[in-house]
């Protein structure tokens, strides 16, 4: 029977909890580099981003008393980074630089064209790239980071709940509107373009 990836986390956690630090160096190898670029897109520094997780992890293994197992340790200690990232941010009193996350190359809003990609295809999609990433910027907090939790990091509805402490169906509220801003967005940019593309033709 195949074992999931949260019963070995918590094998190797409760391991750790007994004493067993060489567990929880395989819980760090696990997962410092999707960590690291968790905290990468709050401080925009790849070192500072660094020395954030290590922190983390450092929090989460004198806290480990503490951890009730009823959610995955990945969702504890993504939690735990991102409230480390969102900390040191107050702490420097850049509160503005707060989920300014870039849009990466696997985002969920593609871009794709049936035909060859001509240079207004190309000039298209950049334009329409810096579009969605202009209007999650300006999405209000509390939606902006349950939107990218779920479309940059891929957690769950139930992860997200349990990392911003708010209910499943919230989640699902604010997910459900900052796409609909974002679908919008789009819509109107693709009318307009469409708009001038016909008047150029005629």
């Amino acid at each position: 029977m195949k074992v999931s990836n949260k019963a070995i986390d918590l094998g190797l956690v409760r391991r750790a909890k007994a004493g067993d630090y060489q567990a929880f160096d395989l819980l760090v190898l696990k997962y410092q580099s999707r960590l690291i670029s968790t905290a990468f897109r709050f401080v925009k520094d790849i070192h500072i981003a660094e020395d954030l997780v290590q922190e983390s992890f450092i929090k989460s293994f004198n806290s480990l008393a503490s951890f009730r197992e009823d959610s995955s340790f990945y969702t504890w200690i993504y939690r735990i980074t991102v409230n480390t990232s969102k900390n040191f941010l107050v702490s420097k009193k850049r509160k503005n630089e707060l989920l300014s996350s870039d849009i990466s190359e696997d985002q969920t809003y593609e871009i794709e064209y049936e035909d060859t990609d001509t240079p207004e295809d190309l000039l298209q999609a950049s334009q329409l790239k810096k579009l969605i990433t202009e209007t999650i910027d300006q999405l209000g907090e509390d939606t902006k980071t349950a939107l990218t939790l779920r479309e940059l990091d891929g957690l769950s509805y139930e992860e997200i709940a349990k990392v911003v402490n708010c209910p499943v169906g919230t989640v699902r509220s604010r997910i459900f509107r900052g796409r609909e801003v974002v679908d919008e967005a789009i819509s109107q940019y693709k009318q307009a373009y469409k708009t001038k593309h016909l008047e150029v033709t005629k």
